[in-house]
């Protein structure tokens, strides 16, 4: 075959030759031929993904990693660490990435936003004019180029933003403007740990409103809050808002969201009554002290650690005031703009939501972003085994067919293995579901095994009542 000759020479070539020896060239050719998403095409550089049972821990699961997402991801071919806080987003977790940006997208534009892109390479001056560039210490990437000019690697991008709309004559009628981007970020971690969760190049979403008053930015900044809760709920994460200090950004108003996970390097209080939550940084001594909520008719707080996903602000004029940032208010009047800002940590997300969901040795992705949703597997190469594979690209194009559910039906090809081995595997890197075509496929009227790999549970169902069945059960975001 040509990726066979591809690679003969290379130093993957032997590998790449003794994998493909046992697999079915047919089958093979069939899912190329006729565009099919088959297993065995999918890039995942693991060394052995199909152990016997009993040997994962000793086999291909990575020790001495104390984060069990960062494990599982390391360990599953979804992320490659080309230095210590420097990661490749391998093809799996870049199709949930994509998802879930299209996810964020759809919130954002719910209440008005509009995406742009900003260069990631800030000039100092900019940064210079609010104190920021000396305030936010080594953590701030700088660099020099050719010239001796100053730049950064834009962690965050309140200047950046402050100064293009300060660049045109901004009317009261203009207002509220909310602008958005999803951009690599980098900030210079001193000690960079858990994978995604705390790396020097991310992923993120910042978000930035220009309000009238300060009324009117409150407004906004709730309207943003509501996104953010219905973002986490369509996910299906638990997530807690709580206080939060407004650090180097500044503002006067600042909360975060967090998924709670024992990997959290936050303490989170929070009251069972009013629902009211607090990062330990900002309690008050007393309320720490006594552990009860400040409102005296709740009750004692409970303790939770948390992964801190996102964070609000509400800026005040922090940022337009040193770039003389106005609205013509009427003729001759013009008042500063109140500003906020919002991020979400997108690839933190990710990652936070498979600590969160998955087991030792399972990967449970979020359903709604999951890489992919159904896995078909047809009997083992053998006693009529080409019936189970005809029945197995049948059932594929019908599926592939339905609109939402197209490109979420992968055909799992290499039939040299057994089906526990290979309905292991996929539970392993987070189907939600799998489609098994066994001796039941050979009767008279064909039942399929369709199981459901995040709560172990399975249905015997002819054709027409599996494909109707996952129809009406599976969301995706398209």
């Amino acid at each position: 075959m040509a990726i066979k000759i591809m690679y003969q020479n290379s130093p993957i070539g032997s590998k790449l030759t003794n994998f493909l020896k046992p697999l079915s060239t047919k089958s093979f050719q069939r899912c190329t031929l006729y565009h099919r998403l088959c297993i065995s095409r999918m890039y995942q550089p693991v060394e052995n993904m199909y152990v016997n049972k009993g040997e994962e821990n000793e086999t291909n699961l990575e020790k001495n990693l104390a984060c069990n997402s960062h494990r599982l991801m390391k360990s599953y071919g979804m992320i490659f660490g080309v230095q210590t806080g420097l990661f490749y987003m391998l093809p799996w977790t870049q199709r949930a990435l994509d998802k879930l940006i299209r996810l964020i997208d759809q919130e954002m534009e719910s209440i008005g936003a509009q995406k742009m892109t900003m260069t990631c390479l800030t000039p100092a001056e900019l940064w210079k004019k609010t104190g920021r560039w000396d305030s936010m210490g080594s953590e701030l990437l700088k660099l020099p180029d050719r010239h001796k000019k100053m730049f950064c690697l834009g962690p965050t991008h309140e200047e950046a933003v402050t100064f293009l709309v300060s660049q045109k004559k901004l009317e009261r009628k203009h207002l509220p403007l909310k602008l958005y981007q999803i951009t690599r970020k980098f900030r210079d971690e001193m000690a960079p740990k858990y994978g995604l969760l705390r790396s020097r190049e991310f992923d993120m979403k910042d978000l930035y409103t220009f309000d009238e008053s300060v009324e009117k930015a409150e407004e906004t900044y709730n309207s943003v809050c509501d996104a953010y809760n219905r973002l986490f709920t369509r996910l299906g994460v638990n997530f807690i808002k709580v206080e939060g200090a407004t650090g180097v950004i500044g503002g006067t108003l600042s909360h975060e969201y967090h998924i709670p996970a024992s990997a959290g390097q936050d303490s989170l209080f929070i009251c069972n009554k009013c629902g009211i939550g607090v990062n330990k940084e900002v309690m008050d001594k007393d309320v720490l002290q006594t552990n009860h909520c400040k409102h005296r008719d709740c009750c004692d707080l409970k303790t939770s650690s948390g992964i801190e996903v996102g964070h609000t602000f509400l800026l005040g004029t922090k940022y337009s005031e040193p770039f003389n940032l106005h609205y013509n208010y009427v003729e001759g009047q013009k008042h500063l703009v109140e500003m906020g800002c919002f991020g979400l940590g997108v690839s933190r997300i990710l990652q936070a939501s498979i600590e969160h969901l998955s087991s030792d040795i399972q990967v449970v992705w979020p359903k709604l972003i999951a890489p992919y949703q159904v896995c078909i597997i047809p009997q083992k190469a053998g006693y009529k085994a080409d019936v189970t594979w005809a029945l197995a690209e049948q059932l594929y194009d019908q599926l592939n067919s339905i609109p939402h559910l197209r490109g979420e039906i992968v055909l799992h090809d290499k039939i040299q293995l057994s089906i526990g081995k290979r309905l292991k595997n996929m539970r392993r890197i987070g189907f939600p579901y799998a489609i098994v075509l066994g001796k039941k496929a050979l009767e008279e009227e064909p039942l399929f095994e369709l199981q459901s790999l995040y709560s172990n549970s399975s249905d015997m169902l002819t054709m027409p009542d599996l494909i109707d069945k996952l129809k009406n059960s599976i969301e995706t975001i398209k």
